[in-house]
């Protein structure tokens, strides 16, 4: 999340508050409908202590795709499925790569800051190196030693 404490009072999109019948009159649907849905997988709303369901505004939005989509675009209900969950991998794996992005982003200052530290610990002292120009050598005389006379 973002750090900041949700209040629990708050509604949001998720927050579980119609039942089925107006779920149903939300929708366009019959609750049994609805029902059917929940069995398939298609929708599955939350559910209160005593087993009662309870929709949020995301699911009537999802019940109206649904719809839409098997009305409208003549797919079965198991391709509907098949789509959803598909929709809900692609969120979730949008997500991640937010996360990643987030994480390399941090390593990459991280990284940036330690470099800037490690330069400035330099001996200023130090000569740079530079690379030999072309044409010039450098030569390293070893004498041999001396063998002793027998």
């Amino acid at each position: 999340m973002d750090g900041r404490r949700r209040n629990p009072y708050q509604l949001t999109d998720e927050t579980p508050v119609y039942v089925i019948s107006v779920a149903a009159q939300l929708s366009g649907l019959h609750p049994q409908t609805l029902r059917q849905y929940d069995r398939l997988g298609l929708v599955c709303p939350d559910r209160t202590a005593g087993r009662g369901r309870r929709y949020s505004a995301r699911d009537i939005e999802l019940l109206r795709t649904v719809q839409a989509l098997s009305q409208d675009e003549g797919i079965n209900l198991a391709g509907i499925k098949r789509i959803i969950e598909l929709e809900n991998q692609v969120t979730a794996l949008q997500q991640r790569v937010a996360e990643l992005a987030s994480a390399v982003d941090g390593a990459a200052a991280a990284l940036q800051a330690r470099e800037a530290q490690v330069h400035a610990s330099y001996r200023r002292d130090l000569v740079p190196y530079q690379a030999p120009q072309p044409g010039s050598a450098l030569v390293v005389w070893r004498p041999t030693p001396k063998r002793p006379l027998d």
